[in-house]
């Protein structure tokens, strides 16, 4: 069994035979699914659920925390059959609509994206898979420069393929631990230094950072910003690390003196206490 996309048509085959076909015509709004149909000798077989799973799959429908819409027009459709993949009755639609997920990372990249300037320079001092990296890379653009660095050279290699795959230019990778990050920029030199710690996506989970290199780490950081820049960390706790880094790094954040910094603990009441804990430092 094998999913054929031809332009805005899905074809489901079985033994070289056409049993199901699903049109889309995507749009600004989302995706209108304009047809969904199985051949007759093929129905009731899941071979329709199967198709239009790997529809939403293709269109955006189940990545994690990231905004979706598909709709299509409920007359003639089983409003049944399209309700167990999410889809509810709305006039004379069927939608189904999954809202962006708010993350203890997206709402600190929302912090950052208001603070650096076009041009600035970044630092990502844990840049892991490169998620991060990218977006400093895109928020301060063409003209500005972003350094990442990461102990693992899977991290390394894993942002540098996202980052030519972006074909990005404007940056620069190091493979060293991030309390080494006094040697790689100049004093009241960035705009910006990023941390998300904890372990590496899709690596050894037994490897992971620990306060006796995070706290000489954030100390560079606050060093290296410019008066008015942020730094901003992700802390995270939980059964394989435990709590022994984010209980230090908050102890380092709270004795930061008031004159100096403003400093953001943003905690989400309704999450969980093992809940990613994003935290902001203003240098004043």
């Amino acid at each position: 069994m094998n999913v054929i996309r031809q332009e805005n048509c899905f074809l489901l085959q079985k033994e070289s035979h056409t049993i199901a076909r699903c049109t889309i015509q995507p749009g600004p709004g989302g995706i209108l699914l304009t047809a969904l149909s199985v051949d007759p000798c093929w129905q009731r077989r899941g071979y329709g659920s199967y198709l239009l799973k790997e529809v939403l799959r293709s269109t955006g429908g189940f990545v994690p925390g990231q905004a979706s819409l598909h709709w299509l027009y409920a007359t003639n459709a089983p409003a049944a059959f399209f309700a167990r993949f999410g889809f509810v009755l709305k006039g004379d639609r069927l939608v189904r609509r999954r809202p962006e997920e708010l993350t203890a990372v997206k709402f600190a990249q929302s912090i950052l994206a208001g603070r650096i300037p076009a041009g600035g320079f970044a630092i990502d001092a844990t840049c892991g898979n490169g998620h991060d990296t990218e977006f400093l890379c895109r928020t301060v653009g063409p003209a500005g420069q972003v350094l990442a660095l990461d102990i693992q050279p899977a991290a390394i290699a894993s942002t540098r393929a996202r980052l030519e795959q972006g074909r990005f230019e404007n940056f620069s990778l190091h493979c060293t631990d991030h309390s080494r990050l006094a040697e790689l920029a100049a004093p009241e030199s960035a705009d910006a230094v990023l941390f998300n710690f904890g372990w590496l996506p899709g690596a050894d989970h037994s490897v992971y950072s620990g306060p006796g290199s995070t706290i000489p780490a954030l100390e560079a950081a606050l060093g290296i910003l410019k008066p008015g820049g942020v730094l901003s960390a992700v802390l995270y706790s939980g059964r394989v690390i435990g709590d022994t880094e984010k209980q230090a790094v908050l102890t380092w954040l709270r004795s930061l003196p008031l004159a100096d910094y403003t400093v953001l603990v943003c905690d989400f009441a309704n999450w969980a206490d093992t809940a990613p804990l994003p935290c902001l430092v203003f240098k004043k």
